[in-house]
């Protein structure tokens, strides 16, 4: 099995770079700015991938590249992410799904398999909840945040031990991602982030979702991911054996046969 290596950094800009080739799109309400990027495949399942904090559609580069083999791929860059300018004031969690339900209806037109990551997760499960017809199957990938470690401190700690184990190539990705958000909107999306429960959202996601955990995530530990799992109606747990938070980076071609196989 491949995993990048800090070598692999190269590697990563080189497909993370491709996302230019993406047909483009952009939804906006006031100063909030939705930023699509898309990699058709006619007649296959669309899946919508929603990234974490502070990162972007880029760092969905590697796992984006493995997913179009099979499926139509949409990539998004939050307001104030990745290439996507800072608003004055973050969304809460359940008015940025809405503004992603209107950009899908008016964008897209058809049902997607939602997948987020991290914080993401929480946008997703959220879109899946308020606007079910446009939300076809949820994949969660490292769902936050873990109930028993809400504050910013716990988190960053557990961030760490987790990037401790990772190939440095995570670490450097997220640097570079983490640069273009700003610490500013950074903090201000985290104090979103933290204040939103995910608990509340799950028994309202009556999609089929697969919850993908990396065997080694120190930031969603097992019995975090077995709870998510017992609150959703309809769910499967994945393990991606020896990865951890990161794992759609450091294992996006076993990560994506997860998926692929779930969308079949």
């Amino acid at each position: 099995m491949h995993v990048p290596t800090p070598a692999g950094l190269a590697e990563w800009r080189e497909v993370a770079d491709t996302a230019v080739d993406g047909a483009v799109a952009s939804h906006v309400d006031g100063d909030h700015v939705l930023l699509l990027r898309r990699w058709r495949r006619e007649g296959a399942p669309i899946v919508l991938l929603v990234h974490g904090i502070g990162m972007g559609q880029q760092y969905f580069g590697l796992l984006r590249e493995a997913l179009s083999a099979e499926l139509d791929v949409i990539a998004l860059d939050l307001p104030g992410f990745g290439s996507s300018p800072e608003p004055a004031e973050s969304m809460p969690m359940p008015e940025l799904a809405d503004f992603v339900a209107d950009a899908l209806r008016g964008i897209v037109g058809e049902p997607v398999i939602a997948l987020g990551h991290s914080m993401g997760t929480q946008v997703v499960a959220e879109l899946a909840a308020r606007h079910p017809e446009v939300v076809d199957r949820v994949v969660l990938i490292a769902p936050t945040v873990n109930p028993r470690e809400r504050s910013g401190w716990q988190q960053a700690w557990r961030l760490l031990q987790d990037l401790a184990n990772d190939p440095p190539i995570v670490a450097l990705v997220g640097a570079r991602m983490y640069a273009q958000t700003g610490l500013r909107w950074y903090l201000r999306k985290l104090r979103s982030m933290l204040a939103h429960d995910l608990r509340d959202v799950l028994p309202r996601v009556l999609q089929p979702t697969l919850v993908i955990r990396g065997e080694e995530d120190r930031v969603v530990p097992e019995d975090w991911a077995a709870e998510v799992c017992g609150l959703l109606p309809d769910a499967e747990l994945r393990i991606a054996r020896g990865k951890g938070h990161e794992a759609m980076v450091t294992g996006a071609e076993p990560v994506a046969r997860m998926v692929m196989e779930f969308a079949a």
